[in-house]
């Protein structure tokens, strides 16, 4: 049976990986400090023999008895509103908590898949971004701490690689979204979700020309499960390269809720990225992936998932606990 270690495993993306690699019939150790995870995310899993939940934080040294043959290593605050209130911390998961998890791969054998991000690109000046593109990234910009964080992780990753003989996998995510988000993480569909389904106005950034591509959480993850599978070391773009505004997006939300929350539009945040577009024809190639999930389809069968939340978080019968 091979054992798994997932750290930051009670987040979003975490916990939707540990449903998949106990479906593969792996032994899954849940790692997580709960900073921006939560236990609801994963307690489902808890009566599983084969699930163990070690709440641990990963900038501090980490040992896991036994054997491992797999490490995912997603601990990290990933929201702009997470990562600009912990920049600290963010840094030094990227750095002191991805060592260790390399430290740890390498005394283990184990095979190591970093969780980098369609961030390192910054705000791009080659579009769509393929992975040959090395970024325009500001290090000093309040969203440094994110993007520097990401990009040291895979330089480290890459050092061990060559270094040591490790195996190494990287993805880089692109704007995923699904069950699972934190309605008040800040970032565009479960604010989208929260404020139309509250009938609030929606806030839009700039004039909401910016441009992302949302890829459906189960698209993601089966994306991830490939890589780790493949003997591919460098970097993979996962996302879905259908690129869409932040306003179209806001008015279908809108739409699906049957929301008669107005548009409004606020100032721009510093550093946000122009576009972003996933050039995927490395995944194409090496993995035979791309998303078959349709937004339409991906925001429907997330919307029960947020209108539990929204009750939840009014304490209306029908919410369940956030």
């Amino acid at each position: 049976m091979p054992r798994t270690l997932i750290t930051g495993g009670a987040g979003f993306l975490g916990s939707h990986l540990c449903d998949r690699l106990i479906a593969e019939g792996h032994e899954v150790i849940c790692m997580d400090n709960l900073l921006t995870g939560a236990v609801a995310n994963i307690e489902h899993l808890f009566p599983e023999d084969r699930f163990t939940f070690i709440r641990h934080d990963v900038t501090s040294f980490i040992w896991i008895p036994g054997p491992l043959d797999y490490i995912l290593h997603f601990a990290s605050p990933a929201s702009p509103r997470d990562y600009l209130e912990h920049p600290i911390h963010t840094l030094k998961v990227g750095a002191l908590g991805t060592h260790n998890v390399l430290g740890l791969a390498k005394e283990k054998g184990a095979r190591v898949l970093l969780a980098s991000t369609s961030e390192v690109y910054g705000d791009p000046l080659v579009h769509p971004q393929p992975e040959t593109y090395c970024g325009n990234v500001s290090p000093i910009g309040p969203r440094g701490v994110y993007d520097e964080a990401k990009r040291f992780a895979e330089a480290m990753t890459m050092a061990y690689h060559r270094a040591h003989g490790l195996e190494t996998r990287i993805v880089r995510i692109f704007n995923t979204y699904g069950p699972r988000m934190r309605l008040a993480d800040g970032r565009a569909l479960p604010q989208f979700f929260g404020q139309a389904l509250r009938g609030e106005p929606i806030t839009v950034y700039g004039d909401g020309s910016q441009t992302r591509s949302f890829t459906y959480c189960d698209d993601l993850v089966e994306g991830i499960w490939r890589l780790l599978m493949s003997d591919y070391p460098e970097p993979v773009n996962l996302g879905n390269p259908e690129e869409v505004t932040i306003l179209e997006v806001a008015r279908e939300i809108i739409e699906l809720t049957g929301s008669s929350s107005e548009i409004v539009f606020e100032p721009l945040p510093v550093g946000d990225p122009k576009v972003r577009q996933p050039d995927i024809e490395r995944a194409e190639r090496i993995l035979g992936w791309r998303p078959r999930v349709s937004r339409a389809d991906g925001l429907r069968a997330t919307l029960p998932y947020f209108r539990e939340r929204v009750l939840a978080e009014s304490g209306q019968p029908g919410g369940a606990n956030p």
